[in-house]
């Protein structure tokens, strides 16, 4: 094979890598829209009325006690949502900058298998394990200044 000919078929192969990812980021894409859409919707006002609205004045101490559990398990469980919300959002603002897919300690590639496990990871499995043994701490303020 002549030097022109290694030439063209490597530009070809790397053009077909970048559709490739191109194809993958758009698949990631499309999960983490259709994610955000879901955590938004069981976000809802709706949801929020039906249990603010519950009796205003309790008959009795057990009625205020189940309205009590009531509140505080929506207000966790918004809490929580709202935390997925962030971060799925996060992964959709990588992918417009272009670092989707880059663990936030190491730099290095995050697996397509964790990715595909968890579209909005941020960091490889390796430092992921790090920070949940406490060995990294991870630092919001480190994170936002990486996203600007």
């Amino acid at each position: 094979m002549v030097l022109s000919e290694r030439l063209i078929s490597s530009a070809n192969k790397a053009t077909g890598m970048r559709s490739t990812v191109k194809n993958k980021n758009e698949t990631y894409r499309k999960i983490l829209e259709k994610k955000a859409d879901e955590v938004q919707r069981s976000m809802s006002a709706q949801k929020a009325a039906q249990v603010l609205a519950r009796e205003e004045h309790p008959h009795d101490e057990g009625d205020l006690s189940q309205q009590s559990h009531e509140e505080w398990i929506f207000l966790n469980r918004n809490t929580l949502d709202i935390t997925l919300l962030r971060q799925v959002q996060d992964a959709l603002r990588r992918l417009d900058q272009g670092t989707y897919g880059v663990c936030y300690e190491c730099e290095e590639a995050i697996s397509p298998k964790r990715l595909d496990a968890v579209p909005w990871a941020k960091f490889c499995v390796t430092c992921q394990e790090r920070i949940a043994s406490g060995a990294i701490v991870e630092n919001e303020e480190n994170l936002q200044e990486a996203e600007r």
